[in-house]
């Protein structure tokens, strides 16, 4: 495996990681199902990973269709009720021992 896939599956992971989970389950069931001629177990997992597709698909496209453009809601008025203080200077004075 070369680092490009590992980099690649690393970051799908973070993003999605129970979709992520559902893929890798669903591919290792189809794998032992169709090398071991079990075909139950082949479909389940192609059904599965059919399944995580079209989940990631339908949250991708539901999620940019919800975003309505709403105006911000400001809680603090846009200038200062009262008026700024002056900057303070630091003097190089000594000042007396206390």
């Amino acid at each position: 495996m070369n680092a490009a896939w590992a980099r690649f599956l690393k970051s799908a992971y973070r993003r999605e990681p129970i979709t992520s989970f559902v893929v890798t389950v669903g591919a290792v069931d189809a794998a032992i199902g169709g090398l071991g001629e079990r075909w139950s177990l082949f479909t389940i997992g192609l059904g599965a990973v059919g399944l995580a597709i079209a989940l990631r698909w339908w949250m991708i496209h539901r999620s940019t269709a919800e975003v309505p453009s709403e105006a911000p809601e400001y809680y603090l008025p846009p200038s200062p009720s009262r008026p700024q203080l002056p900057n303070l200077s630091v003097s190089n004075r000594k000042h007396p021992p206390r």
